[in-house]
């Protein structure tokens, strides 16, 4: 009986021992079970063919390919390992059985911090899987990988209709939503503001402990209540007309801000930023600005003319030097809050409590004080 070493072909690896016998389809088809491959031919370390298994010795090695040409292991004297990429820069991914060709520095430098980085920064690192080609494995689809390395190789998210953008979410980068934002189908002049729909599928991408850029972007009109929006940055950002009624906005940043004309009833407004922020005919009915571990709401310089802000709890609220004419504050709890040099005139600040507010400096022409739950003291009005 005679005993050959049969390998992939191209590899000197992974070699499986096995008896001779029968005719030359008998050893194809135990080297396909062996091998885990389709074979359907089978050479010597030299290269040449074999078609007779009368030409086969004892302990011959022997290397089975799938119908390619023969690939030498030693090619050029350099070792396997270098011919799969292992010390070399290039490298082949078999992602779903779709092969990508690329370099490891494209893998690792555009997102260091990325799962794709983590997995071909260091070699061997990970353990990484090859199949018989020396491929490195990864059992995603390749459609959304495509993309995903085209991003990776100059920065720019390019996709074809029909892939969600969601699945970009199960593969080993991540992109951020500023850079989705900024580099969607839409031409980059579009300023299209970003409906509801958009914003949840990135709400739902993004870890609740990490901050969500969106400085500066536009949600015009958007209906964007009850989201839990927390700690998110909309500095500069345009949310005229939207609808943030019963909205968690808990220490978010909306520092100038455009929020006119937008509706914030019953909204969770602790600890919020809203300094110089525009929110002129705004809608904050019900409102609470109150934070039991005493963080304060700071609205110092917004420009509230003509809000309705009845029966919202601002303890401690800083409001200097904002706007607040023709403002509607009835029925508001305002103790302990800053109001220096801030513009109340014709403001109604019926019931409101006033306890320990400071007043000083502000201008009350006109406004309303019935009903006070709390009598002024002149101290709290004379600078």
């Amino acid at each position: 009986m005679r005993r050959v070493t049969l390998f992939v072909n191209g590899s000197p690896r992974n070699g499986k021992v096995v008896a001779v016998y029968g005719t030359l389809s008998d050893l194809l088809s135990v080297a396909s079970s062996k091998l885990g491959i389709k074979a359907t031919s089978v050479y010597n370390g030299k290269g040449g063919l074999i078609d007779d298994i009368a030409l086969i010795r004892d302990d011959d090695v022997l290397f089975v390919c799938e119908g390619e040409p023969f690939i030498d292991p030693q090619t050029d004297g350099r070792p396997q390992e270098e011919l799969t990429g292992s010390h070399t820069d290039w490298l082949t991914l078999n992602v779903g059985g779709r092969y990508f060709t690329t370099t490891r520095s494209t893998l690792v430098n555009k997102e260091p911090d990325s799962m794709l980085a983590h997995m071909f920064k260091d070699k061997d690192a990970w353990g990484n899987k090859q199949d018989h080609k020396g491929a490195f494995l990864i059992d995603r689809s390749p459609e959304y990988f495509e993309p995903i390395l085209n991003y990776l190789r100059h920065g720019q998210l390019i996709v074809n209709d029909g892939i969600n953008l969601l699945g970009r979410y199960y593969l080993p980068v991540r992109i951020s939503f500023k850079q989705l934002s900024q580099q969607n189908s839409q031409p980059a002049e579009d300023h299209s503001p970003i409906s509801r729909k958009e914003f949840v599928r990135f709400l739902l991408a993004t870890p609740t402990k990490s901050e969500l850029r969106c400085q500066g972007l536009n949600f015009s009109g958007a209906d964007l209540s009850r989201l839990d929006l927390r700690y998110i940055n909309f500095k500069m950002a345009n949310l005229s007309r939207c609808n943030l009624a019963h909205a968690n906005l808990c220490c978010a940043n909306l520092e100038r801000a455009d929020l006119s004309g937008s509706v914030l009833d019953c909204a969770n407004l602790q600890g919020v930023k809203m300094l110089c922020s525009n929110a002129e005919g705004a809608s904050l009915k019900g409102c609470n600005f109150e934070d039991p571990s005493g963080l304060k709401a700071n609205l110092e310089g917004a420009n509230l003319k003509g809000v309705d802000m009845e029966g919202s709890q601002m303890t401690g609220i800083n409001l200097r030097v904002a706007t607040l004419k023709n403002a509607k504050l009835k029925n508001c709890n305002l103790r302990g809050a800053t109001l220096a040099g801030t513009d109340l005139e014709n403001c109604d600040l019926s019931g409101c409590d006033l306890q320990e507010a400071n007043l000083r400096g502000s201008n009350v022409k006109g406004a309303i004080f019935e009903e006070m739950l709390t009598p002024l003291h002149m101290s709290q009005s004379v600078r």
